[in-house]
């Protein structure tokens, strides 16, 4: 006799839509939802689970529900257990593929030759197994061990082992990287083995290769989960495909649920065909559209439709709204980067002066470069804000060691700031010796500068290392009184020989450049400051702008009403994706950073750059302002820049404003030179 939590007829599903209602309904057989953003899926998906038990009697740990983040997989367990109610035991199982994989391999692992009392390993582990795969090598400093694991990972998402890279299309034998990742990939895979441990990106991989060297195991499990159901199937790759079928090897109930159009994530080897191919797949499945909106007001959606319409490999849908507002999309010309984050900010400013929260605001963009303006300006604004899937610029390691040389140059006797900088970079001052100048400083009751300028009761090399120390930090407190503020940072930067510190530091070349982009980012910071208060234009008033700021930032935020932390969000766009806002501003909507340059050559780059702006746009609630800059600071030059094609594919769905004039170029410079732009982009397409 079945429980009463499971009897027929409890659950009602009258209140989704009729197309949602629809898919709730369907369960026997295959079943695709395009579900459009904001469609309400997780709402369908859950009642059609809470249907399929409560109403139609279905056994609950029948059911299987698979998806891409653990948050996701949470939110759907309470929102079933919400709706009804299932003994613990029952549930059904709701969960990442990864975390499937691992409940299969804890099993069954004993089939591929390994205990069941397996380790995972982590990046720790990883690199110290590669570094000395690389000293058999005879190669640890010729190759970067992050880039060779970082092959391995793809490699092993791709499904390729360590015996079958070699005769593979994507083993270059002319490639020295090529040859050193074979070479390490068989190493690191014969030490997992031995130490009876495997690495994240395994426990795909092996539970694949487990279904296929008994297909006994894969029946076994399918026929344990009569019905299956995948979330973000748009985001699934070749391997998580083959889970799937294999799981799927007894019967074809099997609901998948996602939308081609935010398919973004093609870098990380998700393939977008697996949607677009689903009936092909399961020649007997439905196809059921979701298109009715609930976040986006009406005009938002018209442009977001209009966006990604031009996609040719696509589903056809349209997203359609009842919600409508007198705030229709705005796009704002601005002169250059310091001038968006300008107007932005004044813009945040005064929507929260209306009483609006700050948490209801986003600013996305592409690229993590297009940060610093926006950090300056809401620091200066005093606009709390959190970045996400990032760190704040003046949190990073190499800014706190610039801050903290100016902090000295101000105040020699800080300790903390001089104890952070006192051997960075390298200078052969090390602990010892830091220690003995503390005990100086304490007996003769003195600061720990004072100490070293004694240099007492030492010789040598370290001597001179820390009269060379004192010697630099008292010519550049002369230095930042007699140059402007950029001018003495670079010169503070060359001096003490920072960016090639900074390649000492690590290990990946495009790491060290990402953080002498950083260095640069912050004389550039510099260069705003003094440009915007031309009357305080000191490294006191510099360093106390910055430090107030940080003690503002390690303030606990006023809450709203919901009880959420006041602040701005910032991100870029792939990390925005399911996340929504009232106040969106996507920044940067300009060619050559949306579409990328690297993608716009790339298959396929300029279809998935195009739905990663629809992502973006979809983000908005109520308002959605775009903005482009006419010129940016690229390489210490002032470059133009130009409106992206994305918006020149619109039909005007949109409000333009000018908000400035076109910089330091006429209207007959800038149209030479955007034929001659457009003729270069052409000729690297060609």
């Amino acid at each position: 006799m079945k429980s009463l939590s499971y009897a027929k007829g409890m659950f009602s599903i009258d209140s989704l839509n009729p197309e949602q209602r629809e898919a709730a309904s369907a369960i026997e057989g295959p079943l695709l939802i395009l579900a459009g953003a904001g469609t309400g899926k997780t709402r369908t998906i859950t009642f059609r689970m809470a249907h399929m038990v409560a109403n139609l009697g279905i056994k609950p740990n029948s059911i299987l529900g698979v998806t891409f983040t653990n948050k996701a997989a949470k939110e759907m367990q309470e929102r079933l257990g919400n709706l009804i109610k299932v003994k613990k035991a029952d549930r059904p199982l709701l969960c990442t593929f990864h975390k499937l994989g691992l409940l299969i391999l804890k099993k069954e692992i004993s089939k591929l030759g390994y205990h069941k009392n397996f380790s995972i390993y982590g990046p720790a582990e990883q690199s110290s197994i590669i570094r000395e795969a690389l000293k058999k090598f005879k190669a640890e400093k010729s190759f970067d061990r992050k880039m060779i694991m970082a092959s391995i990972g793809n490699l092993k998402n791709r499904g390729i082992s360590e015996i079958d890279y070699a005769d593979s299309e994507l083993f270059d034998p002319d490639d020295p990287y090529s040859v050193a990742t074979e070479y390490c990939y068989r190493f690191y895979q014969d030490k997992l083995h031995f130490y009876n441990a495997i690495d994240f990106d395994d426990i795909l991989r092996l539970t694949i290769e487990l279904f296929r060297k008994h297909p006994e195991i894969a029946e076994e499990y399918s026929r344990k989960y009569q019905y299956i159901m995948v979330d973000e199937y748009q985001d699934t790759n070749s391997i998580q495909f083959e889970m799937v079928r294999a799981l799927t090897s007894t019967h074809d109930n099997l609901c998948v649920v996602g939308d081609d159009d935010q398919s973004i994530y093609g870098f990380r080897g998700a393939d977008i065909t697996n949607i677009l191919s689903f009936e092909k797949h399961f020649p007997r499945a439905k196809v059921i559209k979701l298109e009715q909106n609930y976040r986006s007001t009406s005009p938002i959606l018209d442009l977001a439709n209009n966006v990604i319409k031009v996609n040719k490999e696509r589903r056809d849908k349209n997203l359609w709204s009842n919600k409508q507002n007198e705030h229709d999309p705005l796009l704002w010309a601005m002169s250059d980067s310091d001038h968006e984050a300008q107007v932005i900010v004044e813009e945040i400013t005064q929507y929260q002066a209306k009483g609006f929260p700050l948490h209801e605001v986003a600013i996305l963009y592409r690229s993590n470069t297009q940060i610093p303006p926006f950090e300056d300006e809401l620091r200066l604004s005093q606009v709390p804000y959190t970045i996400f899937g990032g760190q704040k610029f003046y949190e990073k390691k190499e800014i706190k060691d610039l801050i903290a040389y100016m902090q000295v140059l101000l105040n020699p006797h800080d300790q903390l700031a001089m104890r952070r900088i006192l051997n960075v970079p390298n200078r052969g001052i090390g602990n010892v010796t830091l220690k003995k100048f503390i005990a100086i400083s304490e007996e003769q009751n003195c600061s720990l500068y004072n100490a070293l300028k004694k240099n007492t009761d030492i010789a040598g090399a370290t001597a001179k290392a820390v009269f060379n120390f004192v010697e630099l930090i008292e010519e550049y407190r002369d230095v930042f009184k007699s140059y402007p503020l950029p001018q003495a940072i670079s010169k503070l930067v060359e001096k003490i020989d920072y960016n090639r510190f900074i390649d000492k530091q690590y290990d990946q070349t495009s790491q060290a450049t990402l953080k002498k982009n950083d260095v640069a980012q912050f004389i550039e910071s510099a260069e705003r400051f003094i440009r915007n208060h031309p009357d305080k234009a000191s490294l006191e008033n510099y360093v106390e702008q910055l430090l107030l700021q940080d003690v503002r930032d390690k303030e606990n935020e006023p809450e709203d009403d919901e009880g959420k932390a006041n602040r701005v969000n910032m991100m870029t766009l792939h990390t925005a994706k399911g996340l929504e806002f009232n106040l969106v501003f996507l920044v940067g909507m300009e060619e050559e950073l949306l579409p990328h340059k690297k993608c716009i050559a790339e298959a396929g780059g300029l279809s998935e750059e195009r739905r990663l702006a629809y992502v973006g746009v979809t983000r908005a609630r109520e308002r959605l302002i775009m903005s482009y800059c006419k010129e940016r600071m690229l390489y210490g030059k002032k470059t133009p820049r130009f409106r992206s094609r994305f918006i020149n594919e619109l039909n005007q769905h949109y409000i333009e404003q000018d908000r400035t004039t076109f910089g330091h170029l006429s209207e007959e410079e800038a149209e030479d030179y955007k034929k001659s732009f457009f003729a270069n982009l052409m000729d690297t397409l060609d």
